[in-house]
């Protein structure tokens, strides 16, 4: 059975480490059926920096995080969810993390997401081998790559997608329907 959890985030800032997420959005496939989408918003832990440059790429404030559920109970919604579809105690069920960019940038915010919530056991749900879409598509595009000003989501979304909607760019769930969508034409 194939698990394929399509995500994104938008986050305070570029170290997984110092920064956190404040939204997380997904898809979750099972054998190529959506069984599952989700939209997170999350209130940063109190020790993350939040920084301002960040912020104004999603177009969110310092306000709205602090409106925002806490990371614990997030972590708990989130996993609650993935309960009813991953046995985490069997370790041949889990899911491949698939998004744009994630194996270099998401996957390290999702593992330190886990971390910082008491959970040392990210391999018990996710493969450790992602499917980054970036790369998949840079195979795709091999020929034609020489004549796209660069390799950013949106300017792949543009070309294999046709038209898409700038003013809802890094917004994660935006963001991962387009990663997805890329995906369907890019996987063979």
């Amino acid at each position: 059975m194939t698990k394929i959890l399509f995500f994104d985030v938008e986050t305070t800032g570029l170290d997984y480490m110092n920064n956190g997420m404040h939204q997380l959005s997904g898809i979750l496939e099972v054998n190529g059926k959506v069984v599952e989408s989700f939209d997170f918003k999350i209130k940063p832990a109190e020790n993350l920096i939040i920084e301002d440059i960040a912020l104004k790429v999603s177009g969110v404030t310092r306000e709205d995080l602090m409106s925002y559920p806490s990371e614990a109970e997030v972590y708990r919604k989130f996993i609650a969810m993935l309960l009813d579809y991953i046995d985490k105690f069997d370790k041949f069920d889990k899911a491949f993390l698939a998004g744009w960019n994630n194996a270099a940038f998401d996957n390290g915010f999702l593992r330190a997401f886990f971390e910082r919530n008491g959970d040392k056991y990210f391999g018990s749900w996710f493969w450790s081998n992602p499917l980054d879409v970036m790369v998949l598509a840079t195979q795709h595009l091999l020929s034609e790559r020489h004549t796209m000003l660069n390799f950013k989501l949106m300017t792949v979304a543009a070309h294999l997608l046709g038209g898409i909607d700038e003013s809802k760019l890094h917004d994660a769930t935006y963001d991962i329907e387009l990663t997805r969508n890329i995906y369907q034409i890019v996987k063979s």
